[in-house]
């Protein structure tokens, strides 16, 4: 592991770098770190599915602020089907989802 004191040189010469570098580098630098980033977040959020399994009780509150208790039916790629106890259908990302206990 680096110690802070080696990060922040490696960081520096990185943003010395940066300054040198042309239009064509930068766009390719730019689509590197989005490809990182998306693969990133495609991991975390299958961690995050992992933790659920079609016919879990969930609950979770969208933006109105109102709890929604449900079922999941079925793990996307990104979320979660989950059928709310009022019938409504929702894809939730996991990240807003709970266990619940059963109803």
């Amino acid at each position: 592991m680096m110690s802070s004191k080696q990060t922040i040189l490696d960081r520096e010469l990185f943003a010395e770098a940066l300054r040198s570098m042309g239009e064509e580098d930068l766009l390719y630098l730019n689509r590197m770190v989005v490809e990182r980033l998306t693969l990133l977040a495609q991991a975390k959020s299958t961690v995050e599915l992992a933790q659920f399994a079609e016919g879990d009780r969930v609950h979770f509150t969208p933006s109105d602020g109102r709890v929604r208790h449900g079922v999941v039916l079925r793990l996307n790629r990104k979320t979660a089907s989950v059928r709310t106890d009022d019938g409504q259908g929702w894809k939730v990302s996991p990240a807003l989802l709970s266990k619940a206990t059963s109803r």
